[in-house]
C-alpha cells in the first residue's frame, strides 16, 4: 500500500511537468521578421520577444534586419528586405525606424511601411509596425510619435504594437525614466524587456 501511494504522488507531480514539455516542444512555431534600426538591436529585442514567447509556452524562431540609423527608406533600396522574404517563409514581418514625429519622418514611415506591406502581402506575412519613442530632450514630440505610428498602421491596415503609447504613460504616471538608457534615447535593459512583453501579446493576441 504504501509503495503504491508513494509512487502516485510521484506520478501526479511528474504529470504537469511532461504536460508542459510536450506543449512547448509541440506548440507550432511563428517566425518573425524584424527590420529597423538600434532601436531594435539594442539588447537583442528579437531574443527577448522569442524568450518572453517561451516563457509562455510558445516557440517563435526570428531573423533581424536591423543596421544603425536606418529608415525604412534605406531598407527598402539597399534590397536585402526583399530578398530575405523571397527566401524565407515569415508569419509576421515587424518594423520600425527613427520616432518619425515630424513631416519627414511621417511621410517615410507611411509610403515605404506601404511599400512593404505590398510585399508581406507577396509573401503571405502580415506587416506590424513597432512604435518607438522618442529621445528625452524631444519628449515634447512624444504624441506625434503615437499619431504617426497609429496612423500609418491603419493607413495599411497591419498591426501596431503600442511600445511608445505604454512606455509614454508609464514614465507620465510615475517620472521613472529607467526604460531610457544612460544616453536617453536608445532603450535599457528594462525597457526593451518591456518593449518584448508588449510585441509578444500583441503577436499573440492576432
Amino acid at each position: 500500500m504504501r509503495k503504491g501511494y508513494l509512487l502516485l504522488v510521484i506520478t501526479l507531480s511528474v504529470v504537469p511537468l511532461i504536460a508542459m514539455a510536450c506543449q512547448k516542444e509541440t506548440s507550432e512555431k511563428v517566425s518573425i521578421l524584424f527590420v529597423g534600426n538600434s532601436l531594435t538591436y539594442s539588447n537583442d529585442l528579437p531574443a527577448l520577444v522569442k524568450k518572453a514567447a517561451f516563457n509562455q509556452g510558445y516557440l517563435i524562431e526570428t531573423d533581424m534586419l536591423a543596421l544603425p540609423d536606418y529608415s525604412l527608406e534605406d531598407h527598402w533600396n539597399d534590397g536585402q528586405l526583399q530578398e530575405l522574404l523571397q527566401n524565407n517563409k515569415y508569419d509576421f514581418v515587424i518594423i520600425q525606424q527613427g520616432p518619425s514625429s515630424q513631416a519627414e519622418g511621417r511621410k517615410t514611415l507611411f509610403d515605404y511601411g506601404a511599400k512593404i506591406n505590398e510585399l508581406c502581402k507577396e509573401h503571405n506575412a502580415i506587416l506590424v509596425y513597432f512604435m518607438v519613442w522618442p529621445a528625452h530632450a524631444n519628449y515634447i514630440n512624444f504624441d506625434g510619435v503615437i499619431n504617426n505610428y497609429t496612423e500609418a498602421s491603419q493607413h495599411t491596415n497591419s498591426i501596431l504594437c503600442p511600445v511608445g503609447e505604454e512606455w509614454k504613460q508609464y514614465i507620465d504616471n510615475t517620472g521613472d525614466l529607467s526604460y531610457y538608457g544612460p544616453d536617453l534615447f536608445h532603450p535599457s535593459l528594462k525597457g526593451s524587456e518591456v518593449a518584448a512583453e508588449i510585441i509578444f501579446k500583441t503577436i499573440i493576441g492576432n
